[in-house]
């Protein structure tokens, strides 16, 4: 190998090399190129990488700073038949989360045949009594919908988790594309990528989808807590893209369970709100009464059909580490097939059994809340000390329906630029897909997340984790500039009801475009 990967030396399944050390068939003309680059070559492509992603203003916030989100300089290459699995796989499961939810705000059948036990569903922090019969007008829950992939030590890949509450990451999908293009124009013309710049679009045409029955332009626009959420960037982005308000709770009000938002130019109707505001912080009414972040009476107003919430309110239960461990079996309850993504090996401690085998394997295990995100709160076995493992075991004995445990997965490795060379650093990957009511779509490519610091298996971004672009080749020669289908149009200035002294949780319209047909 040449001098960017001398000392490269891979513990888990690599995604640019095989076993005997070769590169993969679809990654050996990438590895060619990156064997021509000179030092030289390598630091011009550091400074235009780093420079786009500051004139871009690409960030993540964390601990009430804004941070540039690391962006690695090598993409992940997936060959095209691997991503015929991954999509025909995530569509599966978002089809059978689609039908589960229905089910559990509706008829309740998969509790009544014994497929997923009521207690489970009743002792879960996101399953809300208050979303029960309540209809999408397009029979669509799951508008967006985020699956984490890992690949283990065989080289299969695997489901790591479910995002249908809140997903979030595909605005770092587009713009890491739009500056690899400009990072490395000339292999990625070569490697026929398939494109991005239509994601955003495909989203805004499902949101557009969803609006109440009757209504043939809705407004659509996205709410955010507000600029101290460590995904505001990402709010903003998407709704400059889709042409569409970023309104925060205060800008919205309902009357006679209609929702309105107030503009410059008096009030508004709004038809869909696509939220990026948890469930408990959405509608004081009827979730904690002391948030200013969402807006009172939305969910009447939701319950009566005048206002379409992407995602629906109680998605958070599907979401639940509990309820991943039924995926399998919810597939084939719901759609009668053998799943394509097969789980991570996962106990749960509703066997006193199982619970005390696990806890006596504590060491060699992973243990995980069944609520919890970014990476918080999990207890990686063999990487814990005495005090690590002494804690989790004490919370999971008290508790044991907030845990799992799972078997430890080796990530798979991916080349990541370390100082002047190239190392093996684990990594995942997170496919978007949209639904719109007719077709389940996954949109090429995914959040491919990456820990960058030797060792870890942590991928979240606020515990030092970066990104890759991921490129999902195809035999078509690639589209080079991509487009951009959604260009920001003038618009009226949104009015504040009160002075902003910005939200408290850390957690008018635009002329839209003509979306696909519904």
């Amino acid at each position: 190998m040449g001098s960017l990967f001398d000392s490269y030396h891979s513990v888990a399944y690599d995604e640019m090399f095989a076993g005997d050390g070769a590169p993969h068939p679809h990654t050996k003309a990438l590895f060619d190129a990156l064997q021509l680059l000179s030092n030289a070559d390598l630091e011009e492509r550091v400074r235009v990488l780093h420079r786009s992603l500051r004139d871009q203003g690409i960030t993540f916030s964390h601990a009430g700073q804004e941070w540039i989100f690391p962006l690695d300089l090598i993409p992940r290459l997936i060959p095209a038949a691997e991503w015929e699995l991954i999509e025909a796989g995530v569509i599966q499961r978002v089809r059978a989360l689609e039908a589960f939810l229905a089910d559990i705000y509706g008829a309740r059948t998969v509790l009544a045949d014994g497929i997923v036990p009521q207690a489970v569903i009743a002792s879960s922090t996101n399953f809300y009594r208050s979303a029960a019969g309540l209809e999408p007008a397009n029979g669509v829950r799951v508008h967006i919908a985020g699956i984490d992939l890992i690949r283990d030590g065989e080289g299969v890949l695997r489901v790591l988790e479910d995002n249908v509450r809140v997903p979030s990451g595909i605005s770092y999908v587009v713009e890491n594309r739009r500056t690899m293009a400009r990072v490395f124009p000339g292999l990625f013309l070569e490697q026929r990528v398939q494109p991005v710049a239509g994601h955003v679009a495909l989203l805004f045409a499902a949101l557009r989808c969803s609006a109440p029955a009757g209504v043939d332009d809705p407004t659509v626009v996205l709410l955010t807590p507000g600029i101290y959420n460590s995904a505001y960037f990402e709010h903003a982005f998407l709704a400059r893209k889709m042409g569409i308000e970023l309104v925060e709770g205060r800008d919205l009000f309902c009357r006679e369970n209609v929702l309105y938002m107030r503009t410059t130019s008096g009030e508004r109707r709004v038809h869909v709100l696509y939220r990026r505001v948890d469930d408990d912080y959405l509608d004081p009414v009827h979730f904690r009464s002391e948030s200013v972040v969402g807006c009172p009476g939305v969910l009447n107003a939701a319950r009566a059909g005048n206002v379409t919430i992407a995602n629906a309110v109680g998605n958070g239960v599907a979401d639940d580490k509990l309820i991943y461990t039924f995926v399998p079996a919810l597939i084939e309850y719901y759609l009668g097939e053998h799943p394509l993504l097969p789980n991570v090996p996962t106990y749960r401690f509703d066997d006193p059994d199982v619970l005390a085998d696990c806890i006596a394997r504590i060491d060699q295990l992973v243990f995980k809340p069944v609520d919890g995100s970014g990476g918080y709160g999990l207890l990686i076995g063999p990487q814990a000390n005495d005090e690590e493992i002494a804690k989790t075991r004490a919370d999971v004995l008290a508790n044991p329906r907030g845990w799992i445990a799972q078997e430890v997965v080796m990530l798979s490795t991916s080349p990541s630029l370390d100082g002047e060379r190239l190392a093996p650093r684990h990594v995942d990957l997170r496919p978007f897909a949209i639904n719109d009511g007719g077709t389940v779509r996954v949109l090429p490519g995914g959040l491919t997340r990456v820990a960058l610091r030797e060792g870890s298996l942590i991928v979240n971004s606020s515990q030092g984790g970066g990104s890759k672009d991921t490129w999902v080749l195809t035999s078509r020669p690639a589209r080079f500039p991509e487009p951009d289908p959604l260009a920001p149009m003038p618009t009226p200035a949104v009015k504040a009801s009160a002075p902003d002294l910005g939200p408290r949780s850390d957690q008018p319209q635009q002329q839209q475009q003509d979306g696909a047909p519904c």
